[in-house]
């Protein structure tokens, strides 16, 4: 589902898990469906996390998030979750990320639509999530292998 030049889309469905009493996506989700929008966005890049600690023996793990929620998703909306690597650094990357609600439609796994910025889809929330690589058994902060950083330049 990567996306040239846009970075990588991930879809994802509302499920009444996701929301509050109120139908309502509940705030710390937009964390969850950022995480799996990145984890798919490595692995589509070759970078597998469970690998990585098994043979790097280090990890990723999140240092800080910033988010603005400008609209509420709610129960059955089909989201387009966004990431882009806006920064890498020695030991840390940051990625931008947003979560779009698609313009009313059926979507289904076989009809799945690509560009979060199509007309009529909604932004409901962006922010930018810094991961940092760390040692798995210390949990100490380390250089990101060359390897990895070399994925993240392929276009």
């Amino acid at each position: 589902m990567g996306e040239p030049g846009n970075g990588f889309v991930w879809p994802v469905r509302v499920y009444w898990e996701d929301t509050d009493a109120g139908g309502i996506v509940f705030y710390a989700n937009y964390l969850k469906f950022f995480e799996r929008a990145r984890t798919e966005w490595l692995r589509e890049l070759g970078i597998e996390q469970q690998r990585l600690r098994d043979t790097l023996n280090g990890m990723f793990v999140v240092t800080d998030t910033l988010l603005k929620y400008r609209q509420p998703a709610r129960l059955d909306d089909f989201l387009l979750v966004t990431a882009r690597l806006t920064e890498a650094g020695r030991a840390s990357l940051t990625i931008a990320q947003s979560a779009y609600r698609c313009a009313a439609g059926t979507h289904t796994a076989a009809n799945v639509p690509r560009d979060p910025h199509a007309q009529g889809n909604t932004l409901l929330c962006e922010g930018s999530i810094r991961i940092g690589w760390v040692d798995a058994s210390t949990l100490r902060p380390h250089r990101i292998p060359d390897t990895i950083l070399q994925a993240l330049q392929r276009p």
